[in-house]
């Protein structure tokens, strides 16, 4: 089942996501209860799901951001692309993102991004397949 994330699976989130960039699973605290409140409470970030037995196996994050430039149409950006190991090549992480692409659709987003830093051949190809391509534009990264 694809879906949006409630608050009940919050802790399944943070298990799926020791898979992503070995993240540990935060602990328990009022400052990880305020953001994961602030994230679910915000209309423009979406965090989706595919659930399988009871347990997220897979998941994106879509965020619209307003804009006021292409006829002030919002744009999407996507992150957090991951699916358990266990469960992966059965089109998971593709239908989280068709279903982020829906919601870019719903609110006329003009387009979405989505960055990588996989330089693996089979994960480029898999954002392709997905409709992404990595010729129209240029990223750069500045971290902090």
């Amino acid at each position: 089942m694809i879906r949006e994330i409630n608050e009940s699976d919050l802790k399944g989130l943070f298990e799926l996501y020791t898979q992503l960039h070995g993240n540990p699973v935060p602990k328990e605290t009022a400052e990880l209860s305020a953001l994961c409140g602030k994230i679910l409470d915000d209309e423009n970030h979406h965090i989706i799901v595919a659930e399988e037995d009871g347990k997220i196996v897979s998941s994106c994050v879509c965020v619209i951001v307003p804009n006021l430039t292409n006829g002030q149409r919002p744009y999407a950006l996507i992150e957090n692309v991951v699916t358990d190991e266990v469960f992966r090549c059965r089109g998971l992480a593709t239908a989280c993102l068709d279903f982020a692409r829906e919601i870019s659709r719903k609110e006329n987003c003009y387009k979405i991004m989505l960055m990588t830093g996989s330089k693996e051949d089979s994960t480029l190809r898999f954002y392709e397949r997905a409709g992404y391509n990595r010729s129209d534009k240029t990223a750069f990264i500045q971290w902090l």
